[in-house]
């Protein structure tokens, strides 16, 4: 195998070297599905010794469990073949650029000399044009390269460099004759990125003139924090500020929720008093990342920020009133920033306890009783996947245990994320428990996931709640009645045995005493383990029931 950054004299192939070039990242499985024009790309994998073949049940579960996987690892790996693979995968890359995990998503296409010969191939419109499918999945990225033998090296460095700089996904695409051609010895080196060192002193110095005049100051760490492995520099400059900070639901748990200068969640109007008090009223709102204050984390547009009073560190740029300062990394600006001093009073808080587990066991499930139990459950060093639905409202706002990882599609919103998100991010973060918190709306999209899931011993916790058909759509919406608004009814319990995984623990619960029972054997479970809840037609969380009342706010009035 090629060293990693230096010239070869080896006859190493564009796909084996393509392969090991994305390991060196730190990648160890690669999610996909087998397709002829991939089987290239799937023999490379399959011979390195320094990554995993992980087959998945379609191209959407494995985008899904990629994105997953790089959230927790830093990048991942992602195979389809040509056209129908990469097409079906193209909405979970998507959601990957949209929320920052850096995918390489590598697609073998049919072989140069076909193209060159305009062939009728499958796979194709039939029109012998080979390359309109790459402008498409090309959108999904921030780079992409057209592999050959000659630019392989080159090309490899320069959409690695740029899928870092961004924490966004890379598309790779190689004919299947190039793939096992040799590579062209090149010698090269991967990029190092670094900020511009006079455009960084100058960020700092105009960061640094707002905080010495600033008389209160509030910090939001951004959810990009958790992508580019910068949690603990951010809490670092926080401390050293001395001011608190808050999240959206987007940042959940990013800096652990004991931590005593954490005021809170903040959601615009559903925010306690004295959180959105400190962050609507701060002189000074620094934000760290790029905060995505979408209609959902602001709970329909209900926030109250000024932008005048905003600083905005970026991942490669620094923003500070109108002035922009490019080509500054944000890992330099949080070094400078933990070195800077406030005269603002230092904040000092208690966190808020959860809601007391309420209900006798004989109760029928509620959302109120539901999830203070969930909370209860997560423990620290626990993975906790939310669902774009319910859950996604039902969970952030409880406080959870340190060192929890949480892990949501909020701007995105893909629904059916979550279940292949979980399966990717179990085997990239294998020493803690994940648990998958999703209704089953969204779990009818990508439920065939779990037979890998039990393939690969991911061994999960699933909470899946049955609510008789779609919550978060019925929330969403005047009338909640429209027949589109319901589903098959499966019987989710019977799904994890009838997909393979049979030694898992599973079981469907009605009341708050067959839940708690459940919930104490799901933990103790060897394998995995899997709980369908079932819960009230139109019983929601607090955040989503807000929500049905801000549907102008939301879409925009009626013409």
């Amino acid at each position: 195998m090629l060293e990693k950054g230096m010239m070869t004299t080896k006859a190493i192939t564009v796909i084996d070297y393509i392969v090991q070039r994305i390991a060196d990242e730190g990648v160890e499985h690669c999610f996909g599905v087998p397709g002829d024009y991939a089987f290239p790309v799937g023999d490379a994998v399959d011979r390195n010794p320094n990554i995993k073949w992980i087959g998945c049940s379609n191209e959407l579960n494995a985008s899904y469990a990629a994105d997953g996987y790089a959230r927790t690892r830093g990048a991942a790996m992602l195979s389809t073949t040509y056209a129908v693979g990469e097409l079906s995968a193209i909405n979970g890359v998507m959601g990957a650029k949209a929320e920052r995990s850096l995918v390489f998503h590598v697609v073998g296409m049919p072989s140069y000399q076909n193209q060159r010969l305009r062939k009728t191939m499958h796979h194709t419109l039939g029109d012998g044009i080979f390359d309109k499918f790459i402008d498409i999945s090309a959108q999904a990225a921030c780079s992409h390269a057209v592999i050959n033998p000659d630019n392989c090296m080159i090309e490899m460095e320069r959409v690695i460099a740029e899928a870092r700089r961004n924490s966004q996904p890379a598309y790779i695409v190689v004919p299947s004759d190039y793939a096992q051609a040799p590579v062209t010895p090149t010698e090269v080196r991967p990029l190092t990125l670094k900020s511009n060192e006079a455009s960084l002193k100058k960020a700092v110095a105009a960061i640094a003139e707002r905080i010495k005049n600033a008389k209160s100051i509030v910090a939001l760490p951004a959810f990009t924090l958790s992508r580019v492995g910068l949690r603990k520099e951010a809490r670092e400059a926080i401390e050293a500020l001395g001011c608190p900070f808050a999240t959206t639901s987007m940042e959940k748990s990013i800096i652990d929720e004991s931590h005593p200068q954490f005021v809170g969640m903040y959601s615009g109007a559903l925010s306690t008093k004295e959180t959105r008090e400190i962050v609507e009223g701060a002189e000074l709102v620094i934000d760290i990342g790029g905060v995505s204050f979408n209609d959902e984390t602001t709970m329909g547009f209900s926030t109250r920020l000024d932008p005048a009073r905003f600083i905005s560190i970026g991942l490669n740029d620094v923003r500070v009133g109108e002035q922009i300062f490019g080509n500054v990394r944000l890992a330099d600006t949080l070094a400078a920033l933990a070195k800077l001093k406030s005269v603002a009073p230092r904040y000092k808080r208690k966190p808020e306890d959860n809601p007391s587990i309420n209900g006798k066991p004989s109760d029928k499930i509620t959302m109120d009783a539901l999830y203070p139990r969930y909370a209860k459950f997560i423990r620290s060093g626990d993975n906790v996947v939310l669902e774009s639905g319910s859950s996604s409202f039902g969970v952030p706002p409880l406080t959870l245990p340190d060192d929890v990882q949480v892990h949501i599609q909020m701007l995105w919103g893909s629904i059916g994320w979550a279940t292949g998100a979980t399966f990717g991010i179990a085997l990239a973060d294998p020493k803690r428990k994940t648990i998958l918190i999703t209704g089953e709306g969204s779990h009818q999209l990508t439920a065939n996931e779990i037979g890998n899931m039990g393939r690969y011993s991911a061994n999960p916790i699933i909470l899946c709640l049955n609510n008789d058909g779609y919550m978060v759509e019925r929330a969403l919406e005047p009338n909640p009645d429209w027949s589109y608004n319901d589903l098959a009814k499966w019987r989710y319990a019977d799904v994890p045995h009838a997909l393979g995984c049979t030694d898992w623990f599973t079981a469907r619960v009605e009341t708050l005493g067959e839940l708690d029972a459940a919930l104490k054997a799901a933990r103790e479970s060897k394998s995995g383990a899997y709980i369908e809840v079932i819960g009230g037609r139109m019983d929601m969380p607090k955040g989503l029931a807000f929500a049905h009342t801000r549907l102008k706010e939301l879409y925009g009035e009626a013409i």
